[in-house]
């Protein structure tokens, strides 16, 4: 057996485990009532984007998730009618509330 042999035989045994646990991974948890209402929602543009204005803005708009919105993170363009996006700036203030 070669040294080259040695070594892709154990990584073709332990690669289809891996490519099998990628693909099995659930997505993020819808929870709620699963339709965004974002009427009411002006309150929290300035507050700070923390643990305790985020469940509030989960249960009083009544999505299924809630999507913090960084100024580095990359979005996908598809509408959901269950997402409410938490759009929050460099200082981890809340600049806008969206259901999209």
């Amino acid at each position: 057996m070669t040294s080259l042999t040695r070594i892709l035989t154990p990584a073709a045994l332990v690669l289809p485990l891996l490519l099998g646990a990628c693909v099995s991974t659930p997505g993020p948890q819808v929870k709620g009532a699963g339709l965004c209402k974002a009427d009411g929602l002006d309150w929290a543009v300035g507050q700070p984007a923390d643990e305790a204005n985020m469940r509030k803005l989960s249960a009083q708009s009544g999505a299924g998730l809630v999507n913090p919105i960084g100024p580095g993170t990359i979005t996908t363009r598809d509408l959901r009618q269950d997402r409410l996006r938490v759009f929050i700036d460099k200082d981890n203030v809340i600049t806008a509330v969206r259901c999209e």
